[in-house]
Parts: C-alpha cells; sequence; structure tokens
C-alpha cells in the first residue's frame, strides 16, 4: 500500500468523531461580530469541533489577553510566543459584543500570562464586572488558568463573582509533566479546591485518548472530587497539528457513559462526557449544580 494512502487510512477519524460544517444565520451573525469586534475564541485557536454546534446556536467561547501563550502544552494549538501588551479596551469590547449577540449564558477563558506579575487575574476581574456591568441578565463560566496557585490571585477572580470557575485537569497525574508545560497535577487540584470553598461552582475537563489507563482516570475523578468540583467535562483529544501529540486511541462512546457513571457515583454533580465534549460545551447547563462536595 501507498505511504500516504496508509497515513490517511489511518488517520481517519471514527464515526462517532464526525461533527457538522459549520453553517446558518446564526453561525454567519457570531463569525462577523467576533471579527469586528477584534476578538479571539477558543473555538477558532483550539480547533473546536462543536463550533457550527454552538455558533449556529449563537453562543461562543471567548478568549482574552491575545492569541499567544507564555506556555507550550503538547495537547493545544494556541500560540506558543511571548504575548503582546494587555489591551485594556478589550474588557468592554468583549461586554458589547455579549450584549450585541443577546447572550444569556458566555464562557470567557484565556491563554496563560506568566509574563504578567499576576497571571492576567485583574484584567479578569475587569472583564467579569464590564461583562457584568453591560449585561446584568447574563450568567458567566471563566476557564482560567492556573495563575501558578496563587491565592490572592485566584481570589482577585472570585471576588468578581463569575457563576461558574472553571480550570481543566486537561489529563491524569503520570501524563501531565509530558502533556501540560509547566503546569502541576497538583497545583491544578489546589485550583479548584480553592474554588469550592469560595463557595461558586468548581468545574475540570480532562481529554481522553492520550495513553491514560482506565484506573488513571477513575483516580483523577476521586481526586477531584476529593477537591470539591462540581462539574466535570471528559472527551476526545484529537491532535490539533501533526507536531503535537499524537492520539493513541479514539476511545469509543460507552467507555464515555462508564466514565459519567462512575463520575456521578463520587459525588461530581454533573459529568458531561462524549466523543466531542469540551470544556465549554453546554455550559449553560452547570450554571445551578448544586454543590454536593465540600459543601
Amino acid at each position: 500500500m501507498n505511504k500516504d494512502v496508509e497515513t490517511k487510512k489511518k488517520r481517519r477519524l471514527p464515526d462517532w468523531l464526525k461533527a457538522p460544517l459549520p453553517h446558518g444565520k446564526e453561525y454567519s451573525k457570531v463569525k462577523r461580530l467576533i471579527e469586528e469586534h477584534d476578538l479571539h475564541t477558543i473555538c477558532t485557536s483550539g480547533n473546536c469541533p462543536n463550533r457550527g454546534e454552538c455558533w449556529s446556536a449563537g453562543t461562543a467561547s471567548f478568549m482574552i489577553l491575545g492569541e499567544k501563550c507564555t506556555r507550550n502544552c503538547r495537547f493545544c494549538g494556541v500560540l506558543n510566543e511571548l504575548p503582546g501588551a494587555v489591551d485594556w479596551k478589550e474588557p468592554r469590547r468583549l461586554a458589547e459584543t455579549i450584549r450585541k449577540l443577546q447572550l444569556k449564558h458566555a464562557v470567557v477563558t484565556s491563554v496563560a500570562r506568566d509574563d504578567l506579575k499576576d497571571g492576567g487575574a485583574a484584567f479578569w476581574a475587569k472583564t467579569i464586572g464590564m461583562i457584568k456591568e453591560l449585561n446584568p441578565e447574563t450568567t458567566m463560566e471563566v476557564l482560567i488558568p492556573d495563575m501558578n496557585g496563587k491565592r490572592e490571585h485566584l481570589q482577585k477572580i472570585i471576588d468578581a463573582q463569575p457563576e461558574v470557575i472553571s480550570h481543566n485537569m486537561e489529563t491524569v497525574r503520570r501524563l501531565t509533566p509530558k502533556i501540560r508545560n509547566l503546569a502541576r497535577y497538583d497545583r491544578s487540584l489546589k485550583v479548584i479546591r480553592i474554588v469550592s470553598e469560595s463557595g461558586l461552582v468548581a468545574k475540570s475537563g480532562i481529554m481522553v485518548g492520550l495513553g491514560e489507563t482506565t484506573g488513571e482516570v477513575l483516580e483523577l475523578m476521586d481526586d477531584l472530587a476529593e477537591a470539591g468540583c462540581d462539574v466535570l467535562t471528559i472527551g476526545q483529544y484529537l491532535q490539533p497539528d501533526s507536531h503535537l501529540e499524537q492520539v493513541k486511541e479514539y476511545v469509543r462512546p460507552e467507555v464515555y457513559d462508564f466514565y459519567r457513571e462512575e463520575g456521578l457515583k463520587r459525588g461530581i454533580g454533573h459529568v458531561e462526557s462524549g466523543p466531542l465534549v469540551r470544556s465549554s460545551y453546554h455550559a449553560e447547563k452547570h450554571v445551578n449544580v448544586k454543590k454536593t462536595v465540600n459543601p
């Protein structure tokens, strides 16, 4: 067999990982507003397979603090370059876009900004405050970096009172040093614990198909439950670029059902688990999840 043909065959996605192409009036509206206001979304930077579904429904996950990240994680397609100066006009532009889109729920994430003394916490607080000021009826989830585990930085974000604060574990303990540049497994658990103790909804997400074992995923769930995690998302890792970590396995749909059941058994209030699930998938459902661990 021709080598190129063989390579393409190996990369062919199973049927359960095929998403519809983006289309529709609402999709075009979201795309236009994002471009007009010079905003970034993780939908495009992360090459999310649900972009068509979410944008067609008039929702999007916005990314603040630029599109260049100070970390070089092996799973992420976001640019690893020295970021530029912080754009303090961005919070208002984002808040105005959310108002124009008439979003009932907004998801905001950011690149890691280890070049800033507070990791970008003050900028986060201003962004959350501006969104709330211009969109008082809009609920919000923020998906934050680890802020190097500094409680004082995390507190700035907590004090701004978004409804949900999410920080992704991304993968199991054994694979963290290989997959997550500069991150620490226990430091990420600490972030979840601090958020949970604040009384806000604490959320995290992981990818599977990176070579983890079932036992390791269950151990991670135990750790998250102990830390007070309220919401967990589990989805298939898809290689964003050829130079990044390769997919080790396309996990079958029934395994996600098993993981969902196991997460709920451990007291995690809500578990989104499926091949195409991403951190912000169906995020509007997670606002009112009751705290079942460390209330």
